[in-house]
């Protein structure tokens, strides 16, 4: 089946539009700009517009033009770079805390070894950026984007994959379609491994504060626990979950809440670092010794846990690793390459220190 295109000297009319006659092209003919622009009824220049994020473009004129970039699968080619060229785009939905520093420095380390420049955004807290976000990016035309814990909706993905801008997800706050390249770590494993260490120093009632309930690895480490429970033969008993926000404050508020109660938990399993610290003020509020009263266990084993009192027992979740293995993964896509594997899942590790011990 043919398409079809405009041609015949169309004039631009005052909001960017043209109007001509329409003809087919060629079956299996390469999409141009000029076939966009004849097709979407606006100028060379409009279309332009549209792929470099320009705002000074109608918003019904920029859907028509990436209506029809979509339906044609349009992939702009891909500008050939020396060294040191481009940018990368990193972003967070949350900037505010070292988590995010450890991913920083190991996009650094693979994009200052390669001379090229790294571009931080935040979301606010949203796991999916705005409109104008994307358009500065389509602006900028970078040599390929990190999505933190957060994604893109499908129309998003579309414009990114039309401009030839590829991305990887690092950490994904939900599941993604076949092809999308994610680096994360094993977080079942993690909350299995977590859960399983508390139940062999024989803790038999043990709470969970957990990350938000809509992020995938909240959800991943919170069935680790509840598969080693059941492994135990103990039942699961959904009282003890909290959902909370990776923050101290979330810890804290939900660490208090679980230890307030009269059959209050022998241990928690916090699913970050930083909600473990939240626990541990709440804890030493409420008058209970740490281990001797609530053994604790955190998620990530940053800097900071090695140094707090008593030292923190958690999981080392890699990430580092992690985002450098995202920034490698990205640079191959950028240059043309196909990586081996599109979903890596890094290994988590037990850290055992202070924290926990046995119940009295």
């Amino acid at each position: 089946m043919s398409t079809t295109r405009r041609v015949g000297g169309p004039a631009e009319t005052t909001d960017g539009t043209t109007q001509s006659a329409a003809v087919p092209t060629a079956p299996g003919q390469a999409m141009t700009i000029a076939d966009i622009a004849v097709e979407a009824g606006v100028s060379v220049p409009t279309v332009s517009k549209v792929l470099n994020g320009r705002a000074d473009v109608a918003a019904a004129t920029r859907a028509r033009v990436e209506e029809v970039i979509e339906r044609h699968g349009y992939r702009r080619r891909r500008a050939s770079s020396g060294a040191g060229s481009g940018l990368i785009e990193l972003v967070f939905h949350e900037l505010d805390s070292p988590w995010a520093l450890q991913i920083i420095k190991g996009v650094e380390s693979v994009a200052g070894g390669a001379r090229i420049g790294v571009v931080l955004s935040e979301l606010g807290g949203e796991h999916r950026p705005p409109q104008e976000w994307l358009d500065d990016v389509l602006a900028r035309r970078p040599r390929g984007v990190i999505f933190v814990q957060s994604e893109l909706d499908p129309a998003q993905h579309a414009q990114l994959a039309s401009r030839s801008i590829p991305f990887v997800i690092v950490d994904t706050a939900g599941e993604q379609p076949a092809g999308v390249p994610v680096v994360g770590s094993q977080n079942w494993s993690g909350g299995l491994a977590a859960t399983r260490h508390l139940l062999s120093l024989g803790h038999r009632r043990i709470g969970v504060v957990s990350g938000p309930r809509d992020v995938l690895c909240s959800r991943a480490r919170v069935d680790g626990y509840r598969s080693a429970l059941d492994e135990a033969g103990i039942a699961f008993d959904a009282d003890l979950v909290r959902w909370g926000n990776f923050f101290v404050d979330g810890g804290y508020a939900h660490g208090r809440a679980l230890l307030s109660r009269e059959d209050r938990p022998t241990a928690i399993f916090a699913g970050a670092d930083f909600q473990a610290l939240g626990v541990i003020r709440a804890a030493r509020e409420l008058g209970l010794r740490i281990p001797e009263d609530v053994s604790i266990v955190g998620y990530d084993d940053l800097p900071v846990t090695e140094w707090v009192q008593p030292g923190l027992t958690t999981v080392k979740q890699p990430l580092q690793e992690m985002a450098a293995t995202a920034a490698r993964m990205l640079l191959e896509i950028a240059g043309g390459q196909k990586p081996a594997n599109l979903r890596i899942d890094l290994a988590t590790e037990l850290v055992v220190r202070s924290s926990t011990t046995a119940p009295r």
